[in-house]
């Protein structure tokens, strides 16, 4: 059996992306680890929900041997003994992001001897997680040019703080990633805006779009409102989407009690000019989820903006599990490109 690594969960942006990358990296690799002071930084430190059934779903997806797992545990304690491809159900309970407990498990069962369907319930479009659209629109068609077979189903909505929703994921295994690198945008495609209102009063999506097409000079074509159907409870979220030939980016902003809906969209609106004035291909959010599967693919290169907190955490993790680094250089005045090396 390989060695236990020792993990420090305070490292980089001290949340949840440190237990989620370890896991993940722990499931493909076979090596067993320990993580100490998860989530130390975050005012209610230790296990969420939502990181107990990234923690769950790895254990039953990896026959993983579990020590420490239990809401608020500052310590676990992970060894997996090999893949369980086929059909899985999870649910987290309350509102926490669906999406990352299927990225936490997805790059294992890219490499699986089987198709597997995962089903998790929880939340879908939640403000401390990309929502269900850039997972299924922005990050997963990166993987596609990698070579992976993956579709994701929204089938149902859950907004933050009622959760509710519910994801599927459909995954055919895979030869191998295939590497890749993504400098450049190509150009133009297409472009819109979408404001998501759940049992929520319409006039809310009206002054988010109209302050849309005001800031970013857009058409009112391009901007259209979604009612969710049967929501489980209220919420709304604009999101920004931009296509190009290489590259889907999208940027999200939720609504919140008390602030208006103009400030809302504005806060989308702002995301996305920055994007669009530094002229790289990759966003923040994207760039903190490449380095892990451009790692399993061998390497790979990737443009974007200043390393996030959750990045130089993903890098860090990737150094300790693999024998990886990943190298920065500046373009421009807002452009970095990324390259990520995989020593033989």
């Amino acid at each position: 059996m390989k060695q236990m690594l020792t993990i420090d969960g305070s490292i980089g942006e001290g949340g949840g992306q440190a237990l989620r990358t370890s896991l993940a990296l722990s499931l493909v690799t076979g090596t067993p680890f320990r993580i100490e002071n998860i989530r130390a930084r975050r005012a209610r430190p230790g296990l969420m929900r939502q990181h107990l059934t990234a923690v769950n779903a790895a254990a039953t997806i990896g026959r993983a041997t579990v020590h420490g797992a239990e809401i608020g545990s500052r310590t676990i304690e992970f060894a997996p003994q090999g893949l369980v491809c086929g059909e899985h159900r999870f649910s987290v309970g309350t509102a926490g992001s669906a999406t990352l407990v299927l990225q936490t498990i997805l790059p294992a069962l890219l490499r699986g001897a089987a198709p597997s369907t995962i089903v998790v319930e929880g939340g879908t479009h939640n403000p401390l997680a990309p929502p269900f659209e850039f997972f299924a629109r922005v990050y997963l068609p990166i993987l596609r040019r990698m070579g992976a077979n993956v579709t994701a189903t929204l089938e149902r909505h859950g907004f933050y703080p009622s959760g509710g929703g519910r994801v599927r994921l459909e995954v055919v295994p895979c030869a191998g990633l295939r590497a890749i690198e993504v400098v450049e945008r190509g150009g133009a495609v297409g472009r819109r805006a979408t404001a998501v209102l759940a049992a929520l009063p319409f006039d809310i999506a009206r002054r988010e779009l109209d302050t849309v097409c005001a800031q970013l000079g857009w058409d009112a074509a391009e901007c259209q409102p979604l009612a969710v159907k049967e929501p489980g409870g209220p919420g709304n979220v604009v999101e920004v989407e931009l296509e190009f030939e290489h590259v889907t980016e999208l940027f999200a902003a939720f609504g919140e009690r008390g602030v208006r809906a103009e400030v809302v969209a504005q806060r989308a609106c702002a995301e996305a000019a920055e994007y669009l004035a530094a002229n790289v291909p990759v966003g923040r959010h994207l760039a903190d989820q490449l380095p892990l599967p451009f790692a399993l693919a061998g390497g790979g290169a990737f443009v974007s903006l200043s390393a996030s907190p959750h990045l130089e955490t993903q890098c860090d993790i990737l150094r300790r599990f693999m024998r990886c680094e990943v190298r920065r250089r500046q373009e421009s005045a807002a452009a970095w490109r990324f390259d990520v090396i995989v020593e033989a």
